[in-house]
Parts: C-alpha cells; sequence; structure tokens
C-alpha cells in the first residue's frame, strides 16, 4: 500500500475534527437532533439550532467569520448537500474578489421549514414558519410562512397546506 495513502488519511481526520467534532463543541445543540456526520459547520458560535433539527450529508452551515449568525426554529428538516452561509465576498473591481471585505447578514429560517437537496441559503435569507424550499432553489431574501418556494433566484409558487389550514371544504 502507498504511504501516502495514510498521510491522506490523516488529512481526511483532521478536516472533520475542524469541520464538525471541533465546531459542535463551540455550538449549544438542542437535545433532539439527526446531524450526518459529514455535515461542516463554520464559526458555529454563530449558529443556533432549534429543536428536533435534522441536517442530511454533506450540508454546510456557515456562519460569517465576524457577525452574520445562522437562526433555525424547530423541526427544521434540511435534504442533503444543503448550503447556508451568512457571509459572501464583496466584488468591486479593480481589486481580487479575496481580497475584499466579506459581507455578512443574518440568515434566519423558522419553525418547521423543509430544505431540499441542494438548495442554497444566501445572506439576508428570511424563511418563514411552515415554508418548502425547493430542491437546488436560491434563497436571496424573503419568503412568506407557508410558501413553496423554487427557482434561481427562488420565487414563491404555491401554498403549503399547514395543519389543514388550506383543505379544500366538503360539499
Amino acid at each position: 500500500m502507498d504511504p501516502r495513502s495514510w498521510l491522506h488519511l490523516l488529512k481526511i481526520v483532521n478536516y472533520y475534527n475542524y469541520s464538525h467534532v471541533a465546531e459542535l463543541r463551540k455550538m449549544r445543540l438542542p437535545q433532539e437532533r439527526r446531524i450526518s456526520p459529514d455535515a461542516v459547520f463554520a464559526n458555529s458560535e454563530r449558529i443556533q439550532l432549534g429543536e428536533r433539527i435534522e441536517i442530511g450529508s454533506r450540508c454546510h452551515f456557515w456562519a460569517g467569520p465576524g457577525h452574520g449568525r445562522i437562526v433555525i426554529g424547530d423541526d427544521g428538516l434540511f435534504g442533503p448537500e444543503v448550503l447556508i452561509t451568512a457571509a459572501n465576498y464583496d466584488y468591486d473591481r479593480g481589486s481580487p474578489v479575496t481580497r475584499q471585505p466579506m459581507k455578512e447578514d443574518d440568515v434566519v429560517i423558522g419553525a418547521d421549514v423543509w430544505v431540499g437537496m441542494r438548495a442554497i441559503i444566501l445572506p439576508g435569507a428570511r424563511i418563514g414558519d411552515g415554508a418548502i424550499i425547493a430542491a437546488g432553489a436560491v434563497v436571496l431574501g424573503e419568503i412568506p410562512p407557508g410558501a413553496i418556494a423554487a427557482g434561481v433566484p427562488a420565487k414563491v409558487v404555491g401554498a403549503r397546506n399547514v395543519h389543514g389550514a388550506n383543505a379544500p371544504t366538503k360539499a
């Protein structure tokens, strides 16, 4: 066996430690939770998770390096490979993007929200209680409570029947 394989294994263990294990230690974790072992967190002291949250495989939750927070209500469900970030680079001309300051804004996700596979939630997003974000959607702004949002950028395409509130009446 090639000895470089063992070095690569050490790199993977190190990455897992600083992006998952160490970050979870900095966070106040809810009593009831299901967090995939390959979920990745950054600046988790600024991440607040609600009770009974379920975070799927290869999700990335990146709070801002300075002040941008991620706040998620109870009963959130996040499909695989969801990205939530509370910071983004500025992009003024004349300077490389990586040398520009980051723009940070809180991401607030209400209770009972389902975020589908590979959705992206960007800084400043506000998602109301009971909303559904479709797979592959990119959320830039506000999604109202109970809305179903899809697309790039995400737009409301329907409404969720929450606890029978929108159920059709029987004749």
